[in-house]
Parts: structure tokens; C-alpha cells; sequence
């Protein structure tokens, strides 16, 4: 199944990027959880619209507790407020579609990550230094990354940004019209020394997606194929039919 284009017509208003990025979300944890990953490990889908934070009036208007009326009265909990902010800061909260491999054993440890970007991860300076960063928080813990970003409505390279926050040699940078791509990320320390060894693989409308180590340990990758899920995906909500 080639690369299709999402975010323009017909396909973006036909069957729009939100749906088909979970559903491709939730195909490549299927083939992760069915064929790939070990008993001890599992692939979560994880959706985020963005910020889920609201200030709660309730927190500060409910009343007291009301005894009586054959219930049992409680102690009020204390709320403590504050001083008034001495500073507001604006802040972008972007969506996140992310396919988390979690190892059980022992509780639960985060140890791999599939993000697919979106448009709202590149449409400014800010949030694509924002998903960078989360990019580096997961290396920094020793976490293996695969982005994938096939969004053609905006600009900008993620894995450059990563090199760029981190102070790398642009050398190592993607060229600067690689808007659609993938990269695997593998978090290591050989020799005493700390490196990230990555697998950039340029992409474009109508190309055969590539299948990527996913790291989970040092010694320890497994092969996603993105095209074989993409092409689940696009069955699973009948791409081709509405194509015609």
C-alpha cells in the first residue's frame, strides 16, 4: 500500500488524519503485541487530545461537608491557596499519538516509544522544540524512539530539531526538504561512553513504508513494519473504497 496523503483532499475530508493515525496507532500495537514482543512485554496505544487540565471552580466554592440525613459526617479536607501568580507564562499543549511498549515484569517500565507526529506538533517553533524534547527526555531514561511523521501540511524535520536542542553537528541533520519521514532511535553506552545510534529513512507520497528496529534494550530490537500496518490501518477504515 503506498504512502497516501492525509491532510489534503480528497483523504482529509474523507477520512480524517485524527482517526486514521489511531487506528494506525492501534495496528502497529496489535502486530507489536501478536507477533513481535515477547511474553513480559506490551504495546499500548495512547491518544492525548492535548491539555485535560481545567481549574476545578468546585475546588474552591463546594461547601462544607452536611452531616446528618443518615449519612456520617466527614472532617473538611483543608484547601490550601496560593499567593496570587507573579507570573503567567503561555504554554502550548499539543496532541500526542503514541504507542507505548511497557515491560510488566515487575511492574510496569516504560522501555520503547512509536510517536506519530501531527500538525499540531509542527506548526510552530515552540511545539516542535516541545516534541524534541520529549524525544530527548525518553533517550536520556534509556527508552528507544520510532517517529513517524507523514504530515505534508507543514514543514519542519523533528530529528533535526532533536540534533539542534542538543547541540549536534548539523552534519548528522536530514536534508532540509525530508518533511515526511521515519526515524528509529537506540539509546546506548558502549566504552563508557553515551551515544544514540538512529536509522533516518526519508519518505514521500507514494512510497512503500520501511520497517524500523524498535530498541527495548541495548541488545534487544524488534522490526516494526510500518507498511504492513499502514496497510491494516487503511483496510480497517476502507481508505481504498473511499478513494473510489
Amino acid at each position: 500500500m503506498p504512502l497516501l496523503d492525509h491532510f489534503r483532499p480528497p483523504l482529509s475530508l474523507l477520512r480524517p488524519w485524527e482517526s486514521f493515525h489511531t487506528t494506525w496507532a492501534t495496528a502497529i500495537a496489535d502486530q507489536l503485541n501478536q507477533d513481535l514482543l515477547p511474553p513480559g512485554f506490551i504495546a499500548l496505544e495512547q491518544v492525548h487530545a492535548g491539555a485535560a487540565i481545567e481549574i476545578d471552580v468546585g475546588t474552591y466554592d463546594s461547601p462544607g461537608p452536611q452531616p446528618g440525613a443518615g449519612g456520617t459526617a466527614t472532617v473538611a479536607r483543608t484547601v490550601w491557596l496560593p499567593a496570587a501568580t507573579p507570573v503567567v507564562m503561555p504554554a502550548a499543549f499539543p496532541p500526542s499519538c503514541t504507542v507505548e511498549i511497557q515491560m510488566t515484569e515487575g511492574g510496569r517500565t516504560l522501555v520503547g516509544a512509536i510517536e506519530l507526529v501531527s500538525p499540531g506538533n509542527k506548526d510552530r517553533d515552540g511545539k516542535r522544540r516541545l516534541f524534541a524534547a520529549k524525544c530527548a527526555t525518553y533517550l536520556a531514561k534509556g527508552v528507544g524512539v520510532v517517529v513517524i511523521d507523514v504530515v505534508t501540511t507543514r514543514q519542519g524535520n523533528m530529528h533535526n530539531e532533536l540534533l539542534s536542542l542538543a547541540g549536534l553537528d548539523a552534519s548528522l541533520a536530514m536534508a532540509r526538504d525530508a518533511g515526511t519521514y521515519a526515524v528509529a532511535y537506540r539509546p546506548l553506552r558502549r566504552d563508557g561512553s553515551e551515544q544514540v545510534e538512529a536509522w533516518p529513512v526519508p519518505l514521500a507520497v507514494g512510497d512503500t513504508l520501511p520497517r524500523v528496529p524498535l530498541s527495548l534494550a541495548a541488545d534487544f530490537c524488534v522490526p516494526v513494519d510500518l507498511e504492513a500496518a499502514y496497510a491494516e490501518a487503511c483496510r480497517r477504515r476502507r481508505v481504498e473504497e473511499a478513494l473510489g
